[in-house]
């Protein structure tokens, strides 16, 4: 799996890059000192320049795989000429319903459907719009509030904005959605910093749940969002006997639970999907990234029997589920996250990820000892290494660790304000999450 592949050569860089209005970028600094990247091949991506950048973000969490993988491409390309396009709104293609199949025997028992979009964003307010229409159709219509958690971080649609706990993410898009809550965070410094895997401390935030339940009334409340491993945000891993317990309360209070898996589906957490690790069976699960290994846009809902089952009455033809996307099940992303899926079995990811993830772990915890280092977080082959604020604002370190990365230490990570965040491909050998952390020591160092 080590990356053998030559520099390319360099590629020519437009002249004005104003027009282009980037998402989730300081577009006025990154225009000043671009991150310009022209190629990828297996743990590396390839500047403008030419220069060769060890991935350890996996993208943006998608290429679990590595870059350049063949086998996919050649099944885009080949699915390119043979089907561009099918209209997924009263028809179909082959290759949809084999995926959902073998998407759905991945999953825990239980969740045997699955409903295509485009994104996590679109996965996760599909799901929040099943659970209203779900309650609606069973007679719950009072069931519309939505709870999420202080920094939640669930896409960019509306639903998936306002159940989201991220305040930077919010704040200037005005009320959003009316009925939505948010439980706490279940992170405490204090009490769980330099964690290896779950913190042995937090599953009472759970609890808190049941002070929502008491303020508005259990028949008021549709659904609950979670991630397993809240990524966006800095890593934080739910503590040991939290996901169990938010399972017992909404069971316990007909209260739909979904978990949102956009990062942590297909083998970040050493199992095909974080509910497997944690033996928690929620009522929905969003999935994207992973699943096309990013080479194709894609996300989906896997949803339960009950919830599923629910709308499939009255005459049969007339539509069950008023929803969709135009690009739903798109023939090219299909026959790129069949070709994933084959990678990942037959190269056994998931497996060779649980496998490395207490040497991950202790090599991540090597970097404690560095200026500035307030928490190292690690779950998976998954980092958070929280930073200090410098004097002159917040996220001016973690900002100026990414560029350090990029410009002096050729090195790709994500910075989430002050957290350096290590997601690296699971294609990842000992020999390379040597170098990630030769790297990311001096991009601290650097930053001090």
């Amino acid at each position: 799996m080590l990356d053998k592949s030559p520099h390319p050569t360099p590629v020519a860089v437009p002249n004005d890059l104003a027009a282009h209005w980037m998402p989730f970028t300081a577009n006025r600094a990154f225009k000043k000192n671009p991150r310009l990247l022209a190629g990828a091949k297996d743990m590396h991506y390839f500047t403008v320049d030419g220069r060769k950048i060890l991935d350890a973000a996996a993208g943006m969490w998608c290429t679990n795989a590595g870059h350049g993988r063949t086998q996919i491409s050649d099944a885009i390309a080949k699915m390119a000429a043979t089907l561009d396009y099918a209209p997924p709104f009263q028809f179909g293609i082959p290759q949809a319903f084999e995926l959902a199949s073998r998407i759905a025997e991945l999953a825990p028992k239980g969740l045997d459907h699955v409903f295509f979009c485009n994104s996590g964003s679109e996965a996760a307010d599909t799901a929040l719009k099943i659970a209203l229409a779900y309650h609606q159709i069973n007679g719950q219509g009072a069931r519309s509030r939505l709870i999420g958690r202080v920094r939640g971080y669930h896409g960019v649609g509306f639903g998936g904005t306002a159940v989201g706990g991220i305040v930077g993410n919010r704040k200037i898009f005005g009320s959003l959605l009316s009925g939505v809550d948010h439980l706490p965070a279940t992170y405490d410094r204090e009490k769980q910093a330099f964690t290896k895997g779950e913190p042995e401390y937090g599953a009472h935030f759970a609890d808190a749940l049941e002070d929502l339940v008491n303020l508005h009334g259990a028949n008021t409340i549709a659904a609950v969002i979670v991630e397993p491993m809240a990524g966006s945000t800095g890593v934080l891993a739910a503590p040991k006997g939290y996901l169990k317990r938010l399972r017992e309360i909404t069971q316990k209070h007909g209260i739909l639970l979904i978990f949102d898996e956009v990062i942590t589906g297909f083998g970040r957490l050493g199992f095909a999907f974080a509910a497997e690790r944690y033996g928690v069976l929620p009522d929905m699960l969003t999935f994207a990234k992973g699943v096309t290994n990013g080479a194709a846009p894609m996300g989906g809902v896997l949803v339960r029997d009950t919830i599923h089952d629910a709308f499939m009455t009255g005459p049969e033809h007339m539509v069950e589920l008023t929803h969709g996307y135009t690009y739903s099940a798109h023939p090219l992303a299909c026959a790129a996250a069949l070709a994933t899926l084959d990678i990942y079995r037959d190269e056994k990811l998931f497996e060779r990820a649980n496998k490395l993830e207490a040497k991950f772990a202790d090599a991540v915890m090597s970097l404690k000892d560095l200026p500035n280092v307030l928490d190292i977080r690690t779950i998976g082959l998954t980092a958070g290494i929280d930073l200090a604020p410098s004097a002159d604002g917040i996220g001016k370190r973690g900002f100026a660790g990414l560029n350090s990365a990029f410009h002096d230490n050729d090195i790709m990570l994500r910075a989430v304000g002050d957290t350096l965040a290590l997601t690296p491909p699971l294609i990842v050998t000992e020999e390379q999450i040597g170098e990630i952390m030769d790297k990311v020591g001096k991009v601290i160092r650097a930053v001090t």
